[in-house]
């Protein structure tokens, strides 16, 4: 799957809501964007750590998505364990995930949310289910 098309994909959905956008995908990796505006942001000004949970959501499951091709296949994320250890009220943050284990009913992704100075923001493991479509 091409960036062009998992950005097609994301049209009239969550990830077009906040702004999401993929730059780079590889068999193990995929990197994305997001704006922090007032679609992205808590009350108080800061980058809203449900939108990065969001971002980082997104990045596992489009990932798995893309490297499965294979539209027999559905993809569901049943855990995102993440920790926030910064925040920021401005710019564009990039997350990146990496493929840590890829089995035939389970992928495993690490995802990195760094803001604009490539600084840490947030760390998760996320864990996707794969089935079959009915």
């Amino acid at each position: 799957m091409t960036i062009q098309e998992l950005n097609n994909l994301s049209r009239n959905s969550l990830m077009e809501t906040l702004g999401i956008e993929f730059t780079e995908i590889t068999e193990s990796k995929i990197v994305a964007i997001m704006p922090v505006d007032q679609r992205t942001v808590q009350p108080f000004g800061y980058l809203h750590g449900g939108a990065m949970l969001a971002l980082m959501e997104t990045l596992a499951s489009a990932g798995s998505v893309a490297i499965l091709n294979d539209t027999n296949k559905a993809v569901f994320g049943t855990n995102v364990s993440a920790n926030h250890v910064k925040s920021t009220r401005s710019g564009i943050v990039t997350g990146v995930g990496t493929l840590i284990h890829q089995g035939n009913t389970m992928h495993s992704w690490e995802v990195n949310i760094y803001n604009e100075e490539n600084v840490l923001l947030s760390k998760c493991i996320a864990t996707n289910l794969v089935i079959s479509k009915k």
